[in-house]
């Protein structure tokens, strides 16, 4: 495998990865981050912008998308990563697969909106990635968590108690933790339509 080039040290630290499209990144994007990062604790988040997403047909520029989760990954900790592009990757299982071979000691979180749970179990290997990182699912508007949802039902006993969050990093998985607040309801998909 060649050596990525990864946007800061991670050995021993907790490291949270937002993965996207990011067409457009917007304050949704960030609110997930900016929770995930209190509420876990985390000493960072790296977004990592996909080179595509097999799930949907309209990708956009990959210069572009890059581009505005840099404008909008501003807070301290924060780093914009196109680890997928280096490697030629596509699927979050390899792309988990080839950062914790790089940085084995990390303590990596895979965050997520409630909008991504919702359609998780499409994901490739998605058993895989619950059983190789902690996962933390931050509530957005309009998306509900529910029993009903197959993440859920499949990994119902890996559930942490939400005030149990900052446990999560470095915990044995599968470990996954739903933390609620405030929502921001921004999506890119709303922005696109407004251009």
């Amino acid at each position: 495998m060649t050596r990525a080039r990864l946007p800061g040290p991670a050995a021993g630290q907790r490291i949270g990865l937002l993965g996207g499209s990011f067409h457009p990144a917007h304050d949704g994007h960030l609110h997930v981050a900016e929770t995930a990062m209190r509420r876990l604790r985390l000493d960072g988040v790296w977004w990592i912008v996909a080179r595509g997403n097999p799930l949907k047909s309209e990708h956009g520029s990959f210069d572009e998308r890059f581009a505005s989760a840099c404008r909008v990954a501003l807070t301290p900790g924060m780093h914009v990563t196109d680890i997928e592009r280096q490697l030629d990757l596509t699927f979050t299982v390899d792309t988990l697969a080839a950062l914790q071979a790089a940085e084995p000691a990390a303590q990596f979180v895979w965050l997520m909106g409630a909008d991504s749970a919702a359609s998780f179990h499409r994901w490739k290997d998605w058993e895989g990635i619950a059983a190789r990182v902690p996962i933390a699912i931050v509530s957005r508007p309009g998306t509900r968590v529910s029993g009903a949802l197959p993440f859920v039902k499949r990994f119902a006993d890996a559930r942490l108690p939400e005030r149990d969050a900052r446990t999560l990093p470095g915990h044995t998985t599968p470990a996954w933790v739903y933390l609620r607040a405030p929502g921001n309801t921004l999506s890119s998909t709303a922005l696109r339509a407004a251009q």
